[in-house]
């Protein structure tokens, strides 16, 4: 998904990966993976605070749920396919295909919207993984990302 530059309301580290949260009014309105080299910043607020504490407890507890208000972004069709992603429960994967043929959509088109989910482990889109192996992660295919995609799921007793 394409950052805005206004500054993070906190940024976070979790092994393989740097999150930078950005809220608005009383929602966050952001979530996503910056470079690991990106230097963490204490929360600015209190829904920012919370956010890092709610990512501290998945760090300690991948069943650990996520509980907080998330700004309405996207497509329709995006936020349906986000919600299908959030219900796919800690330690199980579906395919871009799964996901396709339940919104009776395409496999690209879900991928798309995978790539663009602005929130990221809140809304598990590293749960959503190719027929024949990992798939991408964030519209990339090797990398950083693609080694965060793999620490989540094997923190959360996926290996791929």
């Amino acid at each position: 998904m394409m950052q805005s530059t206004a500054p993070w309301d906190a940024v976070w580290h979790l092994p393989a990966m740097a999150v930078g949260v950005r809220t608005q009014d009383d929602k966050i309105s952001e979530i996503a993976f910056l470079p690991l080299h990106t230097t963490a910043r204490a929360p600015r607020n209190g829904l920012a605070s919370k956010v890092i504490q709610q990512l501290e407890r998945y760090q300690h507890d991948p069943d650990a749920p996520f509980d907080l208000p998330l700004a309405e972004a996207g497509t329709v069709f995006r936020r349906r396919v986000w919600a299908c992603i959030a219900s796919t429960p800690r330690g199980r994967t579906q395919t871009y295909g799964e996901i396709a043929r339940a919104l009776r959509s395409s496999a690209r088109a879900v991928g798309q919207a995978c790539g663009d989910n602005p929130y990221p482990i809140v809304v598990p889109c590293h749960r959503v993984v190719s027929a024949h192996g990992l798939g991408g992660f964030a519209h990339q295919a090797n990398g950083a990302l693609i080694e965060a995609k793999r620490w989540l799921l094997a923190h959360e007793g996926v290996h791929h």
